[in-house]
């Protein structure tokens, strides 16, 4: 499935263009900072796998004031990287290819 162009961001890794996008609005978990900040990357050119990243971190919007950095360019690039490393192979159509890198995440109670 490939990402909305609408609110998505372009980025170049090691000389390959890809879209990235962080959801705007978090979902009623991540709202309520139950669960983690994830964020989608595509190939820019020829969408086939989708990349999605689970954070270590609550998404930036979240309700209940838990600081929150945002999701820079640097750690979409690293994502990237690590993913591709992992078999991510972004132009080949198929189901998405999650990383999880929630590692240290602590839920609010």
């Amino acid at each position: 499935m490939a990402l909305v162009r609408k609110g998505s961001r372009r980025i170049v890794v090691d000389g390959t263009t890809y879209r990235w996008r962080l959801r705007g609005r978090p979902t009623y978990f991540q709202g309520l900072a139950w669960s983690p900040c994830t964020f989608a990357v595509e190939h820019a050119d020829t969408p086939g796998m989708t990349l999605v990243v689970t954070t270590d971190q609550p998404h930036p919007s979240n309700w209940i004031g838990h600081e929150a950095e945002p999701v820079l360019p640097s750690r979409v690039a690293a994502a990237v990287r690590v993913a591709l490393r992992q078999g991510w192979t972004p132009t080949v159509p198929g189901s998405a290819f999650h990383l999880d890198q929630s590692a240290g995440f602590t839920a609010s109670l």
